[in-house]
């Protein structure tokens, strides 16, 4: 199914990921694993570590962005900030998440996504060179930070689709947060721009709400240097992937629909991924799982999807495929896939919270969990740079 076919209704349904930053704690509440001593008749103090502390892909916690500093209780992290250029000279402030280079990624602690080397798709991927002082030149691609970011819910019984979404940041047509350095390997690097075409006088927001007319919606604290660097503070989103729950930031959307409820940034050059090809030979892509009509109710423990986090103003908890340590196929470049409850499901009392891959797609082998419009499960043709940043469990 291609995105084209969707009524256009649906389009304005996606994503709201972006609902964690009306309540940032709501992540640990909801998501964030309880110690082992409950039920017990022994402290936690009297527990072991946690197998993951001795193995990785053990169950556990697991910081998968390991370039800074995580806080799980606020959901952020705050990460190395770096200042590259265009060739004209224009500032380009940028993160680093992931690269298709293993050794540098467990050198920097970045993510480690092979799929990357496949992203080399029309304007998926664009080009950047080393100078010789080690900076990040880009040859294409700018972002406007300037727009005011604006979401109203929808009226009635659904809160979606909502009333009006437009995104607070819009790359132009070249703009994609993937980087191919050309003198440095040809490795590929996830480079989400924060901030474009200002000083670091202009940005510098180490201890006060940012300005979100001049940087990425998802910061939460910049803090550049005068000549480069710094540590900026992304707001970061709880998913479930394999029934684990897990976080990341969500950084830019092919669709302008899907970046305003993600607080991302609209790049449509991204939308030039294949899709629907998940884990075929050379996809660059993975899977988000993406729920329209899910339980609804702030206390509700069965509550997730699209009508949840504009009614309830929490996230959404998503599912996504695989991620580092328990799958070989993590990509940050997402193929959102839309599901929608049936009526008949609903009636039957089915309806109830995913949090892994294969529940979900059983329920739509048995036909509970449809497109939009009773239509076949599957790609909407949309694309979402999201980034992993830690395993909770």
């Amino acid at each position: 199914m291609s995105w084209k076919e969707l009524k256009k209704p649906v389009i304005l349904v996606l994503a709201l990921a972006s609902m964690v930053a009306l309540v940032p704690s709501a992540v640990a509440q909801e998501i964030e694993p309880p110690p082992p001593s409950v039920g017990t008749n022994v402290p936690a103090s009297y527990f072991g570590p946690f197998p993951s502390q001795i193995d990785r892909k053990l169950v556990g916690p697991v910081q998968l962005l390991r370039s800074g500093t995580l806080d799980i209780r606020k959901a952020t992290i705050e990460i190395p900030l770096y200042l590259g250029h265009m060739a004209d000279g224009r500032n380009v402030w940028y993160i680093l998440t992931d690269t298709s280079d293993k050794d540098n990624s467990e050198a920097l602690g970045l993510n480690h996504s092979a799929k990357l080397h496949y992203s080399n798709v029309g304007r998926a991927t664009r080009s950047g060179r080393l100078n010789k002082r080690a900076g990040l030149v880009f040859e294409t691609g700018t972002v406007d930070f300037s727009p005011d970011r604006k979401l109203l819910p929808g009226r009635g019984a659904n809160a979606f689709p909502p009333r009006v979404a437009t995104p607070g940041s819009v790359g132009d047509a070249d703009y994609t947060p993937l980087v191919r350095i050309e003198n440095a390997g040809g490795h590929v690097y996830n480079a989400p721009v924060v901030a474009f075409d200002k000083t670091a006088a202009q940005i510098r927001s180490c201890n006060k709400r940012p300005n979100y007319n001049l940087v990425h919606d998802r910061v939460a604290r910049i803090c550049p240097k005068g000549n480069g660097g710094g540590t900026v503070t992304i707001k970061l989103t709880g998913i479930f992937s394999f029934a684990k729950p897990a976080l990341y930031m969500s950084m830019e959307a092919s669709d302008p629909m899907v970046a305003t409820l993600d607080q991302g940034t609209f790049a449509p050059a991204t939308g030039e991924l294949p899709v629907g090809r998940d884990d075929g030979a050379f996809s660059g892509i993975e899977r988000l799982f993406v729920m329209a009509n899910g339980p609804t109710g702030r206390l509700n423990p069965q509550r997730q999807g699209l009508n949840s986090a504009l009614k309830d103003k929490l996230p959404p908890l998503n599912l996504v495929g695989g991620l580092p340590t328990v799958a070989l196929d993590y990509s940050p470049m997402w193929d959102l896939n839309l599901g929608f409850w049936t009526k008949k499901a609903i009636s039957k009392g089915y309806r109830s919270r995913m949090i892994d891959e294969f529940q979900l797609l059983s329920f739509v082998v048995g036909g509970h969990i449809t497109g939009p419009n009773g239509k076949r499960f599957g790609s909407t043709g949309i694309v979402v740079n999201c980034p992993i940043v830690a395993r909770l469990l």
